[in-house]
């Protein structure tokens, strides 16, 4: 009865079962192949990462053909020059530059366009001294820095870092820096990155043990240059959310003469689909919204999933989110592709990344 009263509007699930069986009939008369295509949409939501995939085999086969896999892994999503420079610059440069400069006062030299060359001299000698560069192979522009703290040239560290040295001596960290994903992107490259690397007929999995997230975001509750420590990230459009601990709190930061904020931050889905009354609503609300980026829901779904169901990494892994504010749209009006900080940024990337080294060294 349904089926007639609605006999014009019938072209939905009926159709699709008409037409299924049809060209199901039309193969076995005529002989002819069926071809299915996917979209890129449904690939991502099944999990089917093509390239990152490829990009993850890359980087965990290195991990053990270089004697590393039993090692303590410690990931960070970051830039691929803070790291390096905190670990490299003050030895490299010190005939250069002085052996007294500070860390923040090197990275503000080695920003600048006219010294290329001294960044060249870092990536020297940090290659000469415990650091494998991967470039990217597999399409994701995504490239990898690999620090074995085995091959530190200790003695020549600067006094700045707060390093154990009896950590890396005993227990010989590495240290995997990967540069930043874009949007969605993050999750099919932490989610494969998590996932036990098959070869041989076996599966391995790595040794995580902390996960360290730095990036720009945009800052509700401050303004450019402070820092936000998330304790959540909620995904924009939906109910999604993703509560985690973080190890770094505003304690760490006490200090460093930089405003510092706790609470969730929003993963947005697009720079160009920022609406100010709806970061308002997020700002005010009981959602304590700090800070709007994204990348952290992605990442974080990957992780909870790899660490809590999946169980292939640990579940006490230690998870440490860090963002430096790019601007306040609400004041502002700009969004998160308004563009970088120049110099702004120096003093808030090279804290945060010193944080990290400390919480993985110290």
């Amino acid at each position: 009865y349904r089926l007639a009263q609605g006999s014009s509007d019938n072209n939905g699930l009926f159709d699709i079962i008409y037409w299924l069986g049809r060209v199901a009939m039309e193969e076995v008369q005529s002989q002819r192949d069926r071809k299915i295509t996917f979209s890129s949409t449904l690939r991502e939501r099944i999990g089917h990462h093509i390239h990152g995939a490829q990009w993850a085999s890359d980087v965990k086969g290195f991990v053990l053909e270089n004697n590393l896999w039993e090692r303590p892994l410690h990931i960070i999503s970051a830039n691929l020059h803070s790291v390096m420079n905190c670990l490299f610059a003050p030895s490299a440069l010190k005939h250069t530059l002085g052996e007294d400069k500070k860390i923040e006062d090197i990275a503000r030299e080695l920003s600048l366009p006219e010294n290329a060359h001294l960044n060249q001299e870092v990536r020297e000698f940090a290659l000469q001294n415990g650091m494998f560069y991967l470039a990217d192979r597999a399409g994701t522009n995504i490239h990898v820095q690999i620090f074995d703290t085995a091959m530190l040239p200790l003695p020549l560290l600067s006094p700045e870092l707060p390093i154990n040295h009896n950590i890396i001596e005993q227990e010989k960290p590495v240290l995997l820096v990967m540069d930043y994903a874009f949007g969605e992107q993050a999750f099919e490259i932490m989610d494969e990155l998590l996932k036990p690397y098959k070869t041989g007929g076996q599966s391995q999995k790595l040794n995580v043990q902390s996960i360290s997230v730095m990036g720009k975001a945009g800052i509700l509750v401050g303004h450019k240059g402070d820092l936000m420590l998330p304790t959540a990230h909620i995904f924009e459009g939906t109910a999604d959310n993703y509560p985690f601990v973080n190890e770094l709190t505003s304690e760490d930061f006490q200090d460093d003469g930089i405003p510092i904020y706790e609470g969730a931050l929003v993963t947005v889905m697009g720079t160009s689909l920022q609406n100010s009354d709806i970061l308002a609503y997020f700002k005010s609300s009981s959602w304590n919204v700090i800070g709007l980026e994204m990348e952290g829901a992605h990442l974080q779904k990957a992780i909870q999933a790899a660490s809590m169901i999946r169980k292939s990494i640990d579940d006490k892994v230690k998870l440490r989110y860090a963002y430096y504010a790019s601007d306040n749209p609400l004041l502002t009006g700009s969004t998160l592709a308004s563009g970088g900080l120049g110099t702004t940024g120096v003093k808030p990337t090279y804290l945060i990344t010193m944080k990290f080294l400390k919480k993985i060294l110290g």
